[in-house]
């Protein structure tokens, strides 16, 4: 039974998430595999009514190569494991919540720029890293590539350039995007096989990011540069973001190559103000 109590300000801390009576969350530990959303749709084939049945009802996957095989709850860590088929260069497994009208809170609720939205999760890489992306945050499509979406924030890991030119390839990086502009933070974090990496992401009132990474605050850039930059300044927040632009929790790995590559995702956490 986990430990509830109340402090001075008012704010229940269960299970070592601090919530405040004047906020709404979600939390999500995949007590259910996510399974592609046509498979989830209920249907008369029996096959696919079983796969409706025990599949996750909030969260699906996308990703080129793709398919419910490809997540499996992991022998070794408390969490899901996304797998890359390995037949190409491209393959991914990306998580999502269910973009359908009024399927689920996670999309149905809007978590908008101006709502103060706090995000969070808690991901394991694989065995190699090597030839391998991952990424993971609040953006508007689950496409990797920095240059797609006009308005975002996420963490992105890629040893190659195919996401979008970075600088220090070795290290793990943030991106948001104001407009179109892409702002890229090397963030110094040099990603190591089989690590655990909590990462958090909190945007505030006047729409500024800050980021948070296994408990560290990163300070953020505020020029856009090509490749990326550092911020020696732990405390800098982001450029505020556009405003009134609702994102969704995207978290995905791909291969680079022709070859199965891997993360374990252990849990997703979201919240927002009750009003604005």
């Amino acid at each position: 039974m986990s430990e509830v109590f109340y402090n001075a300000k008012n704010l229940t801390i269960s299970n070592g998430f601090v919530k405040n009576p004047d906020r709404y969350y979600l939390e999500e530990y995949f007590k259910r595999r996510p399974a592609e959303n046509i498979q989830i749709a209920t249907s008369e084939d029996a096959a696919n009514t079983l796969i409706h049945n025990v599949s996750n009802k909030d969260f699906e996957i996308l990703g080129t190569n793709a398919t419910k095989d490809d997540v499996t709850f992991s022998s070794v860590e408390a969490g899901i494991q996304l797998q890359t088929d390995g037949t190409t260069s491209a393959d991914q497994v990306i998580v999502l919540p269910h973009l359908d009208l009024n399927q689920t809170a996670w999309t149905g609720i809007k978590w908008g720029t101006e709502n103060q939205v706090e995000w969070q999760c808690a991901i394991r890489t694989g065995s190699s890293i090597a030839d391998t992306s991952f990424w993971a945050g609040l953006k508007l499509t689950e496409v990797p590539t920095y240059a797609t979406d006009a308005d975002q924030a996420y963490f992105l890991y890629s040893s190659n350039d195919v996401q979008g030119a970075l600088s220090t390839k070795a290290n793990l990086h943030f991106v948001y995007s104001v407009g179109g502009t892409d702002y890229i933070t090397d963030l110094g974090v040099v990603v190591a096989i089989s690590t655990i990496y909590k990462l958090r992401i909190v945007i505030d009132n006047h729409r500024q990011v800050a980021i948070y990474v296994n408990g560290v605050q990163y300070g953020l850039v505020t020029t856009s540069s090509a490749g990326g930059a550092t911020q020696s300044t732990t405390s800098t927040l982001s450029n505020p973001l556009t405003n009134d632009i609702d994102l969704i929790p995207y978290i995905g790995v791909q291969g680079l190559t022709s070859t199965a590559k891997q993360i374990t995702l252990c849990y997703e956490k979201i919240s927002r103000v009750l009003f604005e």
